[in-house]
């Protein structure tokens, strides 16, 4: 018996071999992206612990009308504490729940790229074929799932403290909070890393879970004050349940944590009776033939980016929905808001300068679409695929511009859907028709400005690939300037640089042709030289 065990004991330890080099490897790989993650995430913290106090330093009535209504709180959080309102507890009940949601994805992205996706790709079975346990790897994934969520939730107690001057204990349990949701979520990640042989699969179904306990607990949440017994159900009911600044309960953050053990026990046992590179989900057969489209550039294109387009568009249109929501609560609340929050929307119609601001945020993730449309092409070309599709009579240019074209006419799809939507719901709730056809004009009217960086990802990507990724800095400063520009009172020159800045803001104000028609005109010129660049440079960086 005790040689048994001891058989058993050395066994374990054989399939975990390798871990600690795993880890190094996986950091070092994720040397950029997890940092990114975290200092975004920490950025997050910076904005609501600056622009929250200056916006309602001297009145939180306003605030506290918007958040603490049945919608407010399907949207942000069961309320706690705010009948005695205070700074710090409109930061955690306000914005919490969405440090909460950017850290689960965050894992859900860390945990299938470190392991499904690694499979895949068969870079998991070189890594085998060394002296590498069974279960290294994932654990490996793991542990770097810990230690990043570990740094997003430093990240926000020491901006919280050392920015905003939050209460030291409460800071504490929301940065724990956050931590803690994140390794709930790379946890249900390690199981779907399991079920389906794709990535992308696993990712959605991860996501698909993220989502079942957003609406769970949004559902227990709108139902009461403080949540009822749906808010129990959901892993973020839980952590927003801990009530920091309030009621400073650290108990419920057992529940994630237990729930993050479990979990991880079941993608072992998962992982120990599956193949590598299987799967537990039955891959569906693809039919026999290919579809004639798929003769052409554009029927590739389109079948290649269609669940993209597809997602995005119905993304974007609950986004709007969930915009739209708002548009009664705050023209209740418009006499009790804040001077700097009238300012920001417009003090002649604070209904329609809230609903410019809602589409010009839609406007900035409709740029995100664009951008990752051209990184997808870039991974075609760096896999192998591109350079066994110019095996054939296919020109790069015409490839790129069936690209890129499908791609803007998926952001027009995404435009469409989300003006519709926030427009629909708006005049739902207040009882203006004309809500629709303003905001679907409003999301067509900023849709040049997002194509803008679709352009300049397409000129990174024919020129200088590798600069690829800073395409991502004209989307993040629209994003800086259309928020913070006002806070932090921007010099002219620098607001210029955003493509975002100089459409007319609708509906608070009225169309203006002059900059839709250059910004169209720009985003079409980068399309080309992106091309001709294509055109001059070695394939396959």
């Amino acid at each position: 018996m005790a040689s048994d065990r001891a058989i058993e004991s050395r066994g374990r330890r054989d399939e975990l071999v390798g871990v600690g080099i795993l880890t190094r490897f996986l950091l070092r790989v994720d040397r950029t992206k997890g940092p990114g993650w975290v200092a975004g995430i920490g950025a997050m913290a910076l904005y609501v612990s600056v622009a929250v106090p200056v916006a309602y330093r001297d009145d939180l009535e306003g605030a506290v009308q918007v958040f603490s209504g049945p919608v407010g709180r399907l949207l942000t959080g069961p309320g706690h504490g705010l009948d005695e309102p205070t700074l710090e507890r409109l930061v955690a009940g306000g914005y919490g729940l969405y440090f909460m949601l950017l850290s689960a994805l965050m894992s859900i992205l860390l945990v299938v790229r470190h392991t499904r996706a690694e499979e895949q790709s068969g870079r998991a079975e070189l890594v085998r074929a060394s002296v590498v346990g069974r279960e290294a790897g994932l654990v490996a994934a793991l542990v770097v799932a810990l230690l990043t969520n570990l740094a997003a939730g430093a990240a926000v107690f020491v901006v919280l403290v050392a920015v905003g001057g939050f209460a030291v204990a409460g800071s504490a349990l929301l940065g724990c909070s956050v931590a803690a949701v994140g390794l709930a979520f790379g946890a249900v990640a390690a199981v779907t890393a399991q079920l389906s042989r794709y990535a992308r699969v696993a990712s959605g179904l991860a996501g698909g879970v993220l989502a079942a306990a957003f609406v769970l607990r949004g559902g227990g949440d709108l139902a009461r004050e403080g949540g009822s017994v749906l808010s129990w159900l959901s892993p973020l009911g839980w952590a927003q349940q801990a009530g920091p600044y309030v009621l400073d309960r650290w108990w419920p953050l057992l529940l994630l944590l237990g729930f993050a053990a479990v979990t991880t026990a079941v993608a072992f046992a998962l992982a120990d009776r599956r193949d590598l590179g299987a799967s537990f989900l039955a891959d569906r057969p693809g039919p026999a033939r290919a579809h004639p489209s798929l003769g052409s550039v554009w029927g590739l294109a389109w079948r290649l980016q269609r669940p993209s387009i597809v997602g995005w568009t119905a993304s974007l249109a609950v986004a709007g929905f969930v915009f739209g929501l708002f548009a009664e609560a705050l023209g209740e609340a418009a006499e009790d808001l804040p001077e700097v929050m009238a300012e920001l929307f417009g003090t002649e119609d604070l209904v329609a300068g809230y609903l410019a601001v809602m589409a010009f945020l839609l406007a900035v993730m409709v740029a995100v679409q664009g951008v990752l449309a051209v990184q997808a092409l870039l991974a075609e070309e760096t896999s192998g695929r591109g350079a066994t599709l110019l095996a054939a009579p296919v020109r790069r240019a015409a490839l790129l511009l069936a690209a890129t074209v499908t791609a803007g006419a998926g952001m027009v799809l995404a435009s469409l859907a989300a003006g519709a939507a926030s427009g629909l719901d708006a005049a739902v709730v207040t009882g203006d028709a004309h809500h629709v056809g303003d905001l679907v004009l409003a999301q067509l009217n900023l849709l040049p400005s997002a194509l803008v960086a679709l352009g300049v990802a397409t000129v990174l990507y024919g020129a200088w690939p590798r600069a690829l990724g800073a395409a991502w800095v004209v989307v993040g400063w629209g994003f800086v300037v259309g928020t913070f520009g006002e806070l932090l009172d921007l010099p002219g020159w620098a607001r210029a640089l955003d493509p975002f800045h100089h459409p007319a803001p609708m509906p608070l104000e009225p169309f203006a042709a002059a900059p839709v028609v250059v910004l169209s005109a720009v985003a079409v010129v980068a399309v080309g030289l992106g091309a001709a660049g294509l055109t001059r440079r070695e394939y396959e960086v």
